[in-house]
């Protein structure tokens, strides 16, 4: 137990340039308070003491904002950010050194039985307002833009924007800074570009095929007898 606080506290620093000591961090971090609840709540509930760890994330989630499921399972160095609004479902597994933002939603999409939650790899970070419904895996060093409603697999290395969410291969690697989630492509905004560029190229194309025809009916010799209209 010992040895996750320290990791918890030491994913703080790691991820957020406001942290500056380690009594502040224990202090005000509602994140880190919700998550070390989890920690006992989810004792219990691996103990068949469901009330008892329902009752601790009840009053975790009075306290912080944020409701984590006593049955979910979360990795090392968890870092929720502000955190007001985030769930976590009962069937979630959260993998090592992920970060969640306000507003986020890991959840279910209906009232199937069994694992009905999505399973999130290691090094994923899951931007404001996003919603991950649906019991599917999101690969490890993904990138969930802001708002994003994901609903479908997420493959490894991967950016995802949009309603519905919308993947953006980066070739294997995540690109820029992990934390800067304002930053990320919209693959319908370049669509919109590219539709646009065609449109353009066509209109030329257009034009000069009229210009081609005009030409050609000046050069038309007039026959005998015709007269010039």
């Amino acid at each position: 137990m010992l040895r996750h606080i320290r990791s918890d506290i030491q994913a703080v620093f790691d991820n957020d340039p406001a942290a500056r000591s380690k009594l502040e961090v224990i202090i005000t971090y509602s994140g880190l308070h919700a998550i070390w609840a989890h920690r006992i709540a989810h004792g219990f509930y691996t103990r068949g003491w469901f009330a008892i760890a329902r009752g601790i994330s009840q009053f975790s989630r009075f306290m912080t904002g944020i409701e984590i499921h006593p049955g979910a399972r979360i990795g090392n160095r968890l870092f929720i950010d502000h955190g007001m609004g985030v769930v976590i479902g009962e069937t979630c597994e959260i993998g090592d050194d992920v970060v969640i933002y306000q507003g986020v939603t890991l959840g279910g999409t209906g009232k199937e039985k069994g694992k009905r939650h999505p399973t999130i790899g290691n090094n994923v970070v899951i931007a404001s307002g996003a919603k991950v419904l649906g019991s599917f895996t999101v690969g490890d060093n993904s990138n969930i833009g802001a708002n994003s409603v994901v609903l479908s697999p997420v493959p490894e290395n991967s950016t995802v924007v949009g309603i519905p969410g919308r993947i953006v291969k980066r070739n294997g690697e995540r690109v820029g800074d992990r934390l800067d989630h304002t930053k990320l492509p919209d693959p319908v905004v370049e669509m919109l570009r590219k539709m646009q560029k065609e449109i353009h190229d066509l209109k030329h194309e257009v034009q000069d095929l009229r210009a081609q025809a005009g030409k050609s009916q000046e050069k038309e010799p007039v026959l005998e007898g015709e007269s010039v209209k």
